[in-house]
């Protein structure tokens, strides 16, 4: 998918950020649907499917962490969070709820830009047609590389565009530990104890969805001093 047939829902309910990040994302090539707070997106998310989700996260009514909890049930479709600056808790359970990444209020334009534009990477391709496959057996979980698809059984595992990233970084390297710096880097994030932060709330959201005990990890391990590591069967 290019960047520039993206078509991404802005919901915030400051009219004035509103139109501004509309057209401001409009300029730079991308097809843009805003909603006014969390029912009105519900309408329109039940009638269209978007790329990406831009979502506030202080909001009258349902806020946006509550939004993307209930939306990460049914919907993979990437989330950025916007939070007021400081609000250091919220981000985090906008990131256990399932967000892939948030952006500090205020703001410069651009950095949404580039923000937009690294999640919109890190989705999987869709495959054009069937190979044979080259599977990382987890237990009961399945992980299939070339397609990016996690399976239990006959059902397939949502994995948000953040945790497929993480599949796709480990699953080159089974066996071998990678840094919380080096993991930051290859999510294309910049550097900092925050996004490190960051990268652990996202591994234990993929816990949950690989492991039978997410707080003893088979095969998503933690290796003292050096990082985290897939050790498939």
């Amino acid at each position: 998918m290019s960047d520039l047939d993206a078509h991404l829902l802005i919901v915030d309910d400051d009219e004035r950020i509103r139109e501004l990040l509309k057209k401001f994302l409009i300029r730079h090539g991308f097809l843009v649907t805003a909603a006014r707070d969390a029912a009105h997106a519900r309408r329109v998310l039940s009638g269209l499917d978007f790329d990406l989700i831009v979502l506030d996260v202080m909001m009258p009514g349902e806020d946006g962490i509550s939004l993307t909890r209930a939306l990460r049930a049914t919907k993979n479709t990437p989330i950025l969070l916007l939070t007021a600056r400081g609000e250091t808790e919220n981000r985090i359970a906008g990131l256990e709820a399932g967000a892939d990444d948030y952006l500090a209020k205020p703001f410069e334009p651009k950095e949404l830009l580039l923000r937009i534009n690294a999640i919109l990477r890190r989705m999987p391709d869709t495959p054009a047609e069937a190979t044979t496959p080259k599977i990382l057996h987890l237990g009961p979980v399945r992980y299939d590389i070339e397609r990016g698809e996690m399976w239990q059984g006959d059902q397939l595992v949502r994995l948000t565009a953040t945790e497929s990233q993480l599949m796709k970084i480990f699953s080159v390297r089974p066996g071998e530990a990678v840094s919380r710096t080096k993991l930051v880097e290859d999510l294309g994030r910049d550097r900092g104890q925050a996004q490190e932060r960051a990268v652990d709330v996202q591994i234990t959201r993929l816990r949950r969805k690989i492991e039978s005990n997410p707080r003893q990890p088979r095969y998503l391990q933690t290796v003292r001093g050096a990082g985290y590591m897939l050790a498939p069967d």
